[in-house]
């Protein structure tokens, strides 16, 4: 049984990452950032924010804080007002300036490139974690899970489960390992941004719908 769901499972994602793959033949991260620290910072900011507002903030932030050094030696009740529009801005900004002086001291001042560095940064979880080492460095640890994915993942019949880890789990044992496990987050949350939204709607409208269903049903 579990088995057979498995096959299905990695029949259906083989079909669906056709499909994402013309939908979006060139996929990039919609954040912009010039180096690992600004995507990491970029990352960060984005948990519960669009990226078209974060981009907005940091086009500001990037300029004012051009090193490491700048977030190291930056104020706490300096740095929350330069990102005051963000979700959270609190708590992010003691992530960030924290982090600044960690990636300093511990790591030589560069972003850690394996997960288990990553994971002792303040604010950070495998979510964060995977994206930062895919896209900053193409390390490819795992898939990240965010909101999209999740959400799209057990509409899409990849995986019945609700935690993140268990859901990046499922994704692992069908996606294959290197760049598809970077590329197949960003394909599928940008199709949830034009396609299939979180808001009610018709799935049987969204490009992606009748593809699954058709192996599904035979």
């Amino acid at each position: 049984m579990i088995n057979k769901q498995l096959q299905q499972r990695k029949k259906i994602f083989k079909a669906i990452n056709k499909r994402l793959k013309e939908l979006y033949p060139q996929i990039k991260t919609a954040l912009n950032f010039s180096n690992v620290w600004e995507l990491l910072v970029a990352v960060i900011l984005s948990a519960q924010t669009t990226d078209k507002k974060v981009n907005e903030v940091t086009a500001k932030l990037f300029k004012k804080y051009k090193t490491l050094d700048d977030y190291c030696k930056a104020s706490l009740s300096d740095f929350q007002k330069d990102i005051k529009s963000i979700n959270f801005y609190k708590n992010k900004a003691k992530y960030i300036l924290t982090n600044a002086k960690i990636i300093k001291n511990n790591f030589n001042g560069k972003v850690p490139r394996t997960m288990q560095d990553m994971l002792k940064l303040a604010g950070v979880a495998r979510k964060t974690a995977n994206l930062v080492l895919s896209i900053g460095y193409n390390i490819f640890e795992g898939i990240a899970v965010d909101t999209h994915v999740k959400r799209l993942a057990k509409i899409l019949h990849l995986t019945n489960e609700d935690k993140p880890e268990r859901i990046e789990k499922d994704l692992m044992e069908i996606v294959p390992r290197g760049p598809e496990w970077r590329d197949f987050n960003l394909r599928l949350v940008q199709y949830g941004r034009d396609f299939c939204p979180a808001k009610k709607h018709n799935h049987n409208q969204c490009p992606l719908t009748p593809i699954v269903n058709k192996i599904i049903k035979a």
